[in-house]
C-alpha cells in the first residue's frame, strides 16, 4: 500500500502534467499515457485517483478552480462597499492569474471547451457565489446595472484571461498601469451611472 505522502505526491504530479500538457497541446493531444509519463509514474498509478480522462480533467478543472476562488476571496469580507469588494476580489483573480500563469491558463482552456461535464462546471461556479452576492447586493443599492450575471462576469473578470494570454504567448506585457486601466474599465462597464 502506498503510503499517504507518497500516494498525494503522485496524485499531485499527475495534477501537475495534466495541467501542463492540456496548456501545451490541449485537450485531446493530452493522452492517459504522456500525463503518466511526464508525472513519472507508470499508466497504471493514474487510475488509483481517477476513473478516467474524463474524470482526470473533472476533478483537475474542480480542483483548481477551488484554489482559484479561495485565492480571489481570501481578504474580501462582505461588510466591504459594493466598490470596494469587486476592487478586492478584481485585483486578486488578476494576481492569481498572474502569478500562477499555468493554473490560469489551465481554468481559461477550460472555460471554453465542451469537455467538462455540466456537473463539475456547476461545482466550479458555486465557488462564484460571494461575487455573485456582491453583484445582487449592488444591484439592490442601484450601484451596478442590472443585467445578467453572465454579462457581468464577462465584461469584468473574462478580459482577463485574454490579457493573460496575451501575455503567455509574448503578444502584450502587462504593467501595473495595463492592470489599474482594465480594472477601471470592468468597474466602468458594470457601475450605474444613474446611481
Amino acid at each position: 500500500m502506498i503510503s499517504q505522502k507518497k500516494s498525494e505526491i503522485k496524485r499531485a504530479a499527475l495534477v501537475k502534467a495534466t495541467i501542463s500538457l492540456v496548456n501545451n497541446q490541449g485537450f485531446h493531444a493530452a493522452p492517459m499515457s504522456k500525463i503518466a509519463k511526464l508525472a513519472n509514474v507508470s499508466p497504471a498509478t493514474i487510475y488509483l485517483y481517477f476513473e478516467n480522462k474524463q474524470d482526470l480533467i473533472n476533478q483537475v478543472y474542480v480542483e483548481v478552480k477551488a484554489r482559484f476562488m479561495d485565492y480571489a476571496f481570501k481578504t474580501y469580507t462582505e461588510t466591504m462597499t459594493v466598490e470596494e469588494g469587486f476592487k478586492t476580489v478584481w485585483y486578486r483573480i488578476a494576481a492569481f492569474k498572474i502569478n500562477d500563469i499555468e493554473q490560469g491558463f489551465f481554468l481559461s482552456q477550460c472555460e471554453n471547451t465542451p469537455m467538462i461535464e455540466e456537473h463539475c462546471r456547476k461545482q466550479g461556479l458555486q465557488y462564484l457565489n460571494p461575487l455573485l452576492d456582491l453583484w445582487v447586493k449592488g444591484q439592490e443599492q442601484h450601484i451596478i446595472k442590472k443585467i445578467a450575471p453572465h454579462i457581468l462576469y464577462a465584461n469584468t473578470i473574462y478580459p482577463l484571461a485574454f490579457l493573460m494570454n496575451a501575455q503567455k504567448r509574448g503578444d502584450f506585457k502587462l504593467t501595473k498601469q495595463h492592470l489599474d486601466t482594465a480594472y477601471q474599465c470592468a468597474w466602468d462597464s458594470i457601475k450605474n451611472n444613474n446611481a
